[in-house]
Formats: C-alpha cells, sequence, structure tokens
C-alpha cells in the first residue's frame, strides 16, 4: 500500500490567507472557500483524467470526448452550503467520486445524520440540530433519504447467514409505540441475543409479534434455521407462551431454560425502590444455590421473609419453579454463562433509551432502522468473551458431547 506523505502549505501562502482576518466568521468563512475552491480544482483533475487531456489540451482519447461547460450544484457540508461548478463532459460520461452525481451532502455528513437518527432523534429533530451545531440547511427530505439507505443494509442483516451451533440463545423484548392504520399500539418486538463459540455477544434478529403464541415462535425459530442455526444447546426464554413447545418441534434437542434475568426483573416489578437492593440480595441465594435442595431451602427462607410484604414475588418463583430447576444441574461455570446480566441488560438498555425518544414510530421499517443502528452501536464495544468463558466451554463439552465437540474441531481445522 503506498505511504501518504503529510504534504505542508508554504508558511508565506497561510500568511496571505490569514491576513485581514479579525472574526470567527472571517475564518468560517475562509475555510468555506477553500473548500469550494478545493473540491472544484479535484473535480477538474478527474475530468482530466477522465478524458486525458487538460483543458484547452490536444484530445487524445478515442472516442474525441471533451470538456462540455460546467453546471451548478448546491451541496451541505459542516461549514454551510458551498455552491459548486462541476465540470461536464460533451458524451455525458464523466462520473465523479469526488462529489458524486445526485450527492447532496459532503463527505462526513451523512454519518453524522446516522448517529444523531441511532439516537431516536426525529429527521425534524436532526434538522434543526444540525442548524444549531453548524448553520447548516439540511431539509427533513435529504435526511430521510440519508436514514433509508440503511433499510437495504437492515435487511441484509436480517437474512444473513448465521453460524452452525450457538451455544446459548436469549430471547429479550422490548415494547414500542408503533403508528398502524392511523392508531398508535403497543407493539412487542423481540431480539434474540446469542453466545457464539468464541464466547462473543451477538445480537441474531429482529422480529415484530404480530400474533401470538406458538405460531409466532415456529416463524421465528423457522427463520434462524433457514438461515443455517442448526443447533442450540440451551434456550433461555421468560415464560413465553408457545415457545416452548415450538422449540421442541423445530430444535428437539436443545434444552429450554426459564431465563433468571428476566425472571428477577419480573420479581422486582412488585417492589417498591426501597427495598429493591435487598430483596434482589436474597433472590440471589436461590440461583446461586449449590444445588436443588438448596434452592428450595433458599426459597422458603425467602418466603417467610418477604411473603407478608410481596407475596407475588414468591409465587412467581414457585409458578416457575419447574422451569428453574434445570439451571441446577449444571456447574458454576455453565450457570454464569447462562444467567449473565450483561448480555441481555446492556443491549435492553440500550434500545429502550432510543426508542423512548422517539414516542410512537410511524411505521416500522423507521423502527428497525433506529433499533438497528443502535444494536450497531452497542455490537462495536462487545468485542471480548463472557467472563470465564472458557471454563464455561469445557463443562459444555462434557455435558453435550459431539454435539459440541465437531462443532469446534470443525472450526479449528
Amino acid at each position: 500500500m503506498r505511504e501518504v506523505t503529510e504534504k505542508r502549505i508554504d508558511p508565506r501562502v497561510l500568511d496571505e490567507l490569514v491576513a485581514g482576518l479579525e472574526s470567527t466568521e472571517d475564518f468560517k468563512g475562509l475555510l468555506k472557500q477553500l473548500s469550494k475552491d478545493l473540491l472544484e480544482r479535484a473535480l477538474e483533475a478527474e475530468m482530466t483524467h477522465h478524458l486525458g487531456h487538460e483543458t484547452g489540451g490536444v484530445v487524445i482519447n478515442p472516442e474525441g470526448n471533451t470538456r462540455n461547460g460546467k453546471g451548478t450544484k448546491n451541496v451541505q457540508g459542516e461549514l454551510g452550503k458551498v455552491a459548486l461548478e462541476i465540470p461536464r463532459d460533451r458524451q455525458g460520461r464523466f462520473e465523479p467520486q469526488i462529489v458524486k452525481k445526485h450527492q447532496r451532502l459532503l463527505s462526513g455528513m451523512d454519518e453524522k445524520i446516522l448517529a444523531l437518527y441511532s439516537r431516536g432523534m426525529s429527521t425534524r429533530d436532526i434538522e434543526a440540530s444540525l442548524k444549531e451545531l453548524y448553520e447548516v440547511e439540511v431539509s427533513p427530505t435529504l435526511i430521510s433519504q440519508v436514514t433509508d439507505a440503511v433499510k437495504e443494509e437492515v435487511k441484509l442483516w436480517q437474512a444473513r447467514p448465521l453460524d452452525g451451533m450457538y451455544p446459548v440463545v436469549y430471547l429479550d423484548c422490548i415494547f414500542v409505540k408503533l403508528r398502524s392504520e392511523g392508531v398508535v399500539r403497543s407493539q412487542a418486538v423481540y431480539v434474540a441475543i446469542a453466545l457464539n463459540l468464541e464466547g462473543n455477544k451477538e445480537v441474531l434478529g429482529l422480529w415484530i409479534e404480530r400474533n401470538e403464541g406458538a405460531s409466532f415462535w415456529l416463524g421465528v425459530l423457522n427463520d434462524l434455521k433457514n438461515r443455517g442455526l442448526e443447533d442450540v444447546l440451551i434456550f433461555c426464554v421468560d415464560g413465553l407462551k408457545g415457545f416452548p413447545e415450538a422449540i421442541e418441534q423445530v430444535y428437539p434437542e436443545s434444552q429450554v431454560q426459564l431465563c433468571v434475568v428476566h425472571l428477577i426483573r419480573n420479581s422486582l416489578n412488585y417492589v417498591p425502590w426501597k427495598d429493591k437492593k435487598d430483596l434482589a440480595a436474597d433472590l440471589r441465594t436461590i440461583y446461586n444455590a449449590a444445588n436443588e435442595q438448596a434452592a428450595e431451602q433458599a426459597l422458603e427462607a425467602f418466603e417467610q421473609k418477604w411473603s407478608d410484604l410481596y407475596p407475588s414475588v414468591a409465587q412467581v418463583w414457585r409458578r416457575h419453579w419447574q422451569r428453574i430447576i434445570p439451571l441446577f444441574n449444571y456447574p458454576v461455570e455453565i450457570r454464569k454463562a447462562i444467567y449473565t446480566t450483561n448480555i441481555i441488560e446492556s443491549l435492553n438498555y440500550s434500545l429502550k433509551k432510543v426508542v423512548k425518544t422517539r414516542g410512537a414510530f410511524p411505521d416500522e421499517d423507521s423502527l428497525f432502522k433506529v433499533l438497528f443502528l443502535a444494536i450497531k452501536n452497542v455490537q462495536v464495544k462487545w468485542t471480548m468473551p463472557i467472563r470465564d468463558w472458557k471454563k464455561a466451554l469445557n463443562w459444555f463439552a462434557v455435558l453435550f458431547g459431539d454435539r459440541l465437540t465437531i462443532r469446534l474441531d470443525t472450526r479449528n481445522s
């Protein structure tokens, strides 16, 4: 790769440029003019390369193509609107790369728009922010065009091939306000989060619940299978209606475990802030118990202490106890992999944060664009395996045998 050398401007030229500057506005005006002049010079250089000769030079290209005047074009950048003169060729074949045809934003502005959009800001909010920060006039239509470019990326991401195996898959849910047929409704959006064989977190997809029960979950699971996911060792779910039955149909060898994170979250919904810390600590004695018998004893102690104040909490655990106790068949390393809160809660927090700022979404496309961009922002931080993953992987290999080891051997070959 060719090394890029730093080009310095003659100090005498700089002195001449800054002579007479008296204010910040003068400085911005100079930068804006320099931006215009440099872009137009670059466009002229592109045209020279395209034709093979300088302005007024001998025509050497076989087609006899020449310059044909200039057109004007307004583009928006961080310094405001810049009016450019774009060279044209007689045969209309010139395709500039510095400022492409139909481009209305200079490099960097589209990234700023997407960054603001990913934080849940509406097109009107983005328009106002760009005007306030950069004194740039960008219409809501142009902002929509920039964000619409993400739609194709969302489709590719949602349909991308998956690994053949994920040791653990979680299903989380957020509720959003979505406008449908002129009516704003609360809509469930499910997010599948997995641990891959390297112990890294990965979001597998997003699904809007359009119908309840087994038919919806069958659709989600078949989508995962059609994209290449052949086997999951453990599904962690939240007692969702119809989901365990759907798993048994599509992934009959997978174990279904009630997700402890969701169970804790549901339990704390019944508890005021002043008692949440103490109650959560007592819940920890249940799911951190050494075995099923110790967990049963911890649950009885919990009931004696808290049932007079918050009877619904113990009832939640009693009601789902048969879906909880498989957890105690696993060694502690696998338990941590199953119920680690960071896997779900960090993503859940980020998605809720951007959804909250938007109020109601006008359609599913705008909802998926925002959630997808938020997921991309979160995944940048997912660079390391979860803690003690190698220990957990060893136990997975012991408990699940060839289902896992064959995958590991194939990956390492």
